[in-house]
């Protein structure tokens, strides 16, 4: 197996963020959650629908990333939630720190030399960890960005 311990910490610091963008942290500390649930006008999606958005989509990552036990979930009506605000007070910080305990998850599957970045996963369609990698990167991202439109649209 090929020296791909580089590559390995550049995907790191990419699912990370605070380079080309805000992390993760970054994002959600900074928001108003008293406002999370609100939808501002031209807004598809509240905050909250947001984040929860990001914790169901990254752990279907982890989850199929890990195991061939992974059973797809249904798109769009499990990947979103069905309420623009949290039901409870206290969901807005455990979302965050589900999010941030998988993500935890996903880069010790990622540091580990023994998971080859580019063998594709029996269970899968061809996928391998480099592009699961690249995927929660860019999903992250973008959806990272939304949460900050939406927080500025919400302060003005």
């Amino acid at each position: 197996m090929p020296d791909d311990r580089a590559l390995r910490q550049h995907l790191l610091a990419l699912i990370r963020g605070g380079q080309a963008h805000a992390t993760f942290v970054e994002t959600v500390r900074k928001f108003p959650v008293a406002k999370s649930g609100e939808r501002p006008p031209g807004a598809p999606h509240s905050a909250w629908q947001l984040l929860e958005h990001l914790r169901i989509a990254q752990r279907d990552i982890l989850t199929f990333s890990k195991s061939a036990k992974y059973r797809p979930l249904q798109w769009p009506d499990d990947y979103w939630p069905s309420s623009p605000a949290p039901k409870r007070k206290t969901q807005w910080a455990e979302a965050a720190q589900a999010i941030r305990a998988d993500l935890a998850e996903f880069e010790k599957l990622l540091l580990n030399p023994q998971r080859d970045l580019f063998e594709p996963f029996p269970w899968g369609e061809g996928q391998t960890l480099l592009r699961e990698a690249l995927l929660i990167a860019d999903h992250n991202s973008w959806h990272l960005g939304q949460l900050m439109m939406l927080r500025r649209m919400l302060e003005a």
